[in-house]
């Protein structure tokens, strides 16, 4: 009797046991459950790749650091007052009426000096009409022939270059909706445009820039240093997908309906592109081997940024503050170079060995707070970083964000002089929506801006004739 009483009590305490070790471990995967979702809770611009617009009217605090000065220009610093110009396209030249003495005539008084005040203005923004007539003579053996139209003129009645390149501008450059443009062109301008017509201009404007995109795609191959990223955009109802590839001086625009490898060879660039890629570490774009690979310093300043506010008390991650602290710094350095030094092509020795004992410094404690899994170990881990379970199967990692970011720059440094300050993510995700042939007269117009070029000059080409502007070979 006594017996079967322990066995059963024995019974008891392994089956309590056992729901002991359930309880703790379904505890352990709620508290990291908890810490994820505070954690997501707390993602935003700042600490991730969120856009902006994804925070409607909760802006958080910029990650911009104040200057310590006041409002205004520097103290010693250039000007930006409006200045007189030389050759003034109209000169009106204002008489006293009469002495401030005695009131006498000065219509013969000798000018003893003038005082030359400026006005700065539009002119009438009406639409000028030109007409062209073609006269038709009757010859004396009585033939009669009309004298050929001027290019530009070939109907009874059309709208030229200049109005054309000015509302693809409103379209492709200021985002303007069509209905709107139409409306700007007509309280403006007095130019009743219908939007179908808008619609055809934007039209012959992409299929004008066609050649010129090839130029560009070519231009990027031969770079050094391109950028790339992707963003997705809503066409027709569906969604699809926006790449991007850009340097200081170029930028090209490729939409399909794929993100990953489909759309990067359709597009052509990174296929055969052997300088250095840098990106947000999506997994395609590193399957193209040909190319290096650099992260881009605005990703891992937001990485870098969530891991030092969600860091546990108990385990402080006080490099990751300090390695964003050394990438500003670093960028900050760069641009003071190229102000004092435009020709600089790089870091002079005593700095680069200066900031890389300064990042070896900081990556070391991150690597003694994440030292490196055995690479035979399989991943098997649960959110809070425990194993979970035997490694019966393939599974994703799930280590937190503060050790994949840790792998992640222990894995690949970052080349400070190849950021070039050129930031695709940002100038699409200005983006918000268009068609083909508004990202490829978008692209065109970019790369013109870049390189300087007067934007509606480079439309007004596609229009009158002698073709697209040509794009400068990246230096």
């Amino acid at each position: 009797m006594l017996l079967a009483l322990v066995g059963e009590l024995r019974s008891e305490l392994t089956a309590t046991r056992a729901e002991l070790a359930a309880a703790r471990a379904a505890i352990a995967e709620l508290r990291a459950e908890n810490a994820e979702l505070k954690r997501r809770l707390g993602m935003n611009p700042k600490n991730s790749s969120k856009p902006p617009s994804s925070d409607g009217l909760a802006k958080p605090v910029s990650l911009r650091k104040s200057s310590g000065r006041g409002p205004g220009k520097a103290k010693g610093g250039a000007g930006g007052a409006l200045l007189q110009v030389e050759g003034p396209d109209v000169v009106q030249v204002h008489l006293p009426a009469a002495c401030g003495g005695c009131a006498g005539d000065l219509a013969e008084a000798e000018v003893v000096s003038v005082e030359r005040r400026q006005v700065f203005d539009l002119p009438a923004t009406r639409l000028r009409v030109t007409e062209h007539r073609l006269e038709h003579r009757r010859c004396a053996c009585g033939q009669v022939t009309v004298a050929a139209a001027p290019d530009g003129a070939a109907a009874l009645a059309q709208y030229g270059p200049q109005i054309k390149s000015l509302a693809v501008y409103l379209l492709t450059r200021q985002h303007l909706p069509y209905e709107r443009c139409a409306l700007l062109l007509a309280d403006v301008h007095g130019a009743e445009v219908a939007t179908c017509t808008l619609l055809e201009w934007a039209g012959q404007a992409a299929q004008a820039v066609a050649p010129r995109t090839e130029v560009v795609r070519e231009q990027l191959i031969e770079c050094d240093v391109v950028g790339f990223d992707e963003t997705g955009t809503r066409i027709a109802g569906r969604t699809c997908w926006v790449h991007t590839a850009c340097t200081p001086s170029l930028t090209m625009y490729h939409v399909h309906a794929k993100r990953g490898v489909a759309a990067i060879e359709s597009m052509g660039v990174l296929p055969a592109f052997a300088g250095i890629a840098v990106h947000d570490r999506w997994k395609p774009y590193k399957t193209y081997t040909g190319a290096q690979h650099a992260l881009w310093a605005a990703h891992h300043l937001r990485e870098l940024t969530a891991v030092a506010e969600n860091a546990a008390a108990q385990r402080p991650e006080a490099w990751a503050a300090e390695l964003a602290k050394l990438l500003v710094d670093t960028w900050d350095e760069i641009k003071e170079i190229r102000a004092a030094h435009p020709e600089a092509t790089g870091f002079t020795v005593d700095a680069l060995e200066r900031l890389t004992a300064r990042y070896e410094e900081i990556f070391t404690v991150g690597r003694m707070l994440h030292p490196p899994r055995d690479p035979a170990a399989p991943d098997h881990t649960t959110k809070s970083g425990e194993p979970a379970g035997p490694p019966g199967r393939r599974a994703r990692s799930s280590a937190p964000v503060r050790v994949r970011l840790a792998r992640a720059v222990r894995q690949q440094r970052q080349r400070a002089d190849d950021q070039n300050g050129e930031d695709p993510a940002e100038d699409l995700r200005r983006l918000a929506h268009g068609t083909e042939r508004f990202f490829a007269v978008r692209g065109c117009l970019s790369t013109a801006a870049k390189q300087s070029e007067n934007l509606l000059d480079a439309i007004t080409l596609l229009f009158d004739g002698r073709g697209a502007w040509i794009p400068t070979p990246a230096s």
